[in-house]
């Protein structure tokens, strides 16, 4: 049923059929359920290189989808996000219906506090919807929560093995050229910690769909004050390359 509204994007449809489904492009299955989703391309490389993860199979499209797995851990794939939620969100949901269940996601993301350091590493706790995708998968609402079970497992495990984080919302926007000012003193208001692209999106997704769906976000550029400051965020290899790694063993535990 459509719930209809002055405002088209708050019209929400809560039909769960649509005429152009994932469902539709169901002509392959995945052997397993695990996705890892990087926005780190450099890793990527890196992985490749060293022999240790490899192609599996491409999903074609005007945007094709590489799906890598580990080869020390197969059960495992790994994919490039693309930005944005409608392409990152959007291919998680194509990726739900070819089997996949549980997602880990590792990203960057602009601070709204700049006490917070470069590579301090934030579990997602939810996302305020500053954005137009999440709207058609979900109610209206201020904020989507990430699930706070899948949430429990990612601390506990960060916790055992002694992996320093702190737990807070992003701010998701569609519009990075945007970030006004006010609108970032706003969202620093609300709680939010970082600012990025695709969370409120993912974890649309993840509750519409019944997934399992966790965040790593890592502490990059400081758009925190009235200018911007690039603080070297995307230099930083080794965390970016271990987040990855973290997330390859959180998967399998959320």
């Amino acid at each position: 049923m459509l719930f209809k509204n002055d405002y088209p994007i708050l019209e929400f449809d809560d039909n769960r059929m649509a005429v152009l489904d994932p469902e539709n492009f169901k002509d392959r299955e995945f052997d397993t359920d695990k996705l890892v989703i990087t926005f780190f391309p450099e890793v990527m490389e890196r992985l490749i290189e060293r022999g240790e993860i490899e192609k599996t199979q491409v999903i074609p499209g005007e945007n094709p989808i590489t799906l890598y797995r580990f080869c020390d851990t197969p059960d495992v794939m790994l994919t490039l996000g693309q930005l944005g939620c409608p392409a990152c969100a959007g291919n998680m949901d194509l990726l739900r219906a070819l089997g996949t269940r549980r997602v880990m996601f590792c990203g960057g993301g602009g601070v709204l506090d700049r006490s917070i350091e470069v590579g301090t590493v934030m579990v997602v706790e939810g996302a305020i919807r500053d954005e137009g995708f999440s709207y058609h998968y979900l109610p209206p609402s201020r904020i989507v929560y990430a699930d706070k079970e899948t949430n429990a497992k990612i601390t506990r495990y960060l916790d055992a093995h002694g992996v320093p984080y702190f737990q807070g919302l992003t701010w998701t926007t569609d519009a990075i050229f945007r970030e006004t000012p006010d609108r970032v003193a706003r969202r620093r208001e609300e709680g939010a910690k970082i600012v990025e692209m695709e969370q409120a999106g993912c974890l649309a997704v993840a509750q519409f769909r019944k997934m399992a769906y966790g965040a790593l976000i890592y502490g990059g550029d400081d758009v925190s004050g009235e200018e911007w400051s690039d603080r070297g965020w995307r230099s930083r290899d080794g965390i970016r390359y271990d987040l990855v790694q973290l997330c390859k063993a959180l998967v399998s535990e959320i």
